[in-house]
């Protein structure tokens, strides 16, 4: 059978076969490396590297998939139907019953309802900050009042606080493509923490080069001191412009992705079995408008890299912003993410990744109780939905409620930072007691005053 077309290029290391002067003379910084279009937060490779943190928090390898829905998934027809309400809320999906009893769903994922005793459901996400943006789904606070330097991505977060697992495999990977409105595409941005806990972005680059270490020939590969010596060179090169400190914290790990074949090994799809790339399903890559790519693949890159070592993946799937046919969109979208994301929870379990392994589904925002006139439904703040899955929580039920039309939390309003909060618990970091150093050394919390692991869940 012939294998499904990948979105991602086929990543090869290229070293150049004769020496041309210096590591670094003529070569501009944003060519220093280059692996198969894969950028590196736009910078390079050692920069996103981060040393063994000093805080000994590295029990178990734990891992978080964070997927994101760009544009505000309509809740009333995906986990929260309302069929009691009047038919201008109720829309046009029924509802099905789940393996759980007295947990029903939309119609059209009739696969994730055969395993809800595996999931969550949260029907009452209700401080959502209005903005197409995914920065809330990334970081857990709201957009405005950010300190100097911005709020870093959870991704960064842990980067900083657990690092790597694996000296050739980046702790925090973001998968999300180019889009139209790249708020959307964000893969989580490191903010104060700086460039080196920014994610490595396998979807940012041109796509059409190969891995090529510039100006290093085979004979100076073969020469670790004379490798590292470069690698050096080009250090204080970017230290004299300010753009980079601390670069040879980061030296042996970098020569690590550079010599092993891991990372690319998570990235070409092509070598799973055929079997499990067909169970996830084919998507389509084209870009309409402001975004929207529907990238199954996505879903099992991820897998693949948290099994590889990565600790926090992120992942955006198609486009939700439904002002108009928002019930014909959903009937094509809904069963695509069926597909990908039970595949993806089946995979983990099957490979023994479930208890370790969180996986959390969202969007920015809600939408409007009422259909519109174009049978759409508009941007919804006061109330959104989630699902979580794996990570050793406590699954096979709902949290929290709306009211009869979808429009206002009733039961146990969810913010945000309660989520993070227990995915960070989730990771064996305590977010009571562990903070970060923002650009003013002033140490910050990782979540927001009163947020806590959710004694529903651990």
């Amino acid at each position: 059978m012939q294998r499904p077309a990948s979105s991602f290029p086929k990543p090869m290391l290229t070293i150049n076969g004769h020496s041309h002067g210096r590591f670094c003379d003529g070569v501009a910084r944003r060519d220093f490396l280059r692996i198969g279009g894969l950028a590196l937060g736009g910078l390079s490779l050692p920069q996103i590297l981060r040393a063994e943190s000093a805080s000994g928090v590295k029990k178990s390898h734990k891992a978080v998939i964070m997927i994101f829905l760009p544009g505000g998934p309509s809740h009333q027809d995906i986990f929260d139907l309302k069929m009691d309400a009047p038919s201008e809320v109720r829309g046009e999906f029924k509802p099905i019953g789940t393996n759980v009893a007295g947990i029903q769903i939309t119609e059209h994922l009739p696969k994730l309802a055969k395993m809800m005793d595996r999931c969550t459901l949260i029907r009452s996400m209700s401080n959502c900050d209005e903005r197409h943006d995914a920065f809330q789904c990334l970081t857990g606070r709201d957009f405005k009042n950010q300190p100097q330097g911005g709020w870093p991505a959870f991704g960064s977060v842990v980067a900083k606080v657990q690092g790597a697992t694996d000296s050739s495999v980046p702790p925090f990977v973001g998968l999300a493509p180019k889009m139209g409105h790249m708020e959307w595409a964000r893969t989580g941005e490191p903010g104060f923490l700086g460039i080196k806990h920014a994610p490595f972005e396998p979807n940012k680059g041109s796509g059409n080069d190969d891995m090529t270490l510039n100006g290093v020939t085979l004979d100076r590969l073969a020469d670790r001191r004379s490798l590292l010596t470069s690698f050096d060179s080009f250090r204080r090169d970017m230290d004299r412009s300010g753009a980079m400190d601390g670069m040879d914290a980061f030296n042996q790990q970098a020569f690590g992705v550079l010599t092993s074949s891991k990372l690319l090994d998570a990235l070409d799809i092509s070598k799973e079995d055929t079997r499990i790339r067909e169970s996830y399903g084919k998507g389509d890559a084209k870009n309409r408008g402001d975004g929207g790519p529907k990238l199954m693949e996505h879903f099992l890159a991820a897998r693949r890299l948290v099994e590889a070592g990565a600790r926090c993946v992120t992942v955006a799937f198609s486009r939700w912003d439904h002002h108009g046919k928002n019930f014909d969109a959903l009937r094509q979208d809904l069963p695509m993410l069926d597909q990908g994301l039970t595949a993806l929870l089946t995979d983990l379990r099957q490979r023994g990744l479930e208890k370790d392994v969180s996986v959390v589904v969202w969007g920015e925002f809600g939408r409007t109780p009422t259909i519109n006139k174009d049978a759409g439904r508009d941007h919804w703040p006061r109330v959104s939905c989630a699902l979580l899955a794996g990570g050793g929580m406590r699954h096979g039920q709902v949290i929290g409620a709306t009211d009869r039309l979808g429009g206002e939390a009733v039961e146990r309003p969810v913010r945000f930072g309660e989520v993070f909060a227990t995915l960070y618990n989730n990771l064996g970091i305590d977010v009571s007691k562990t903070t970060i150093e923002d650009l003013t050394r002033r140490p910050q919390y990782l979540v927001e005053p009163g947020c806590v692991p959710m004694k529903e869940l651990v």
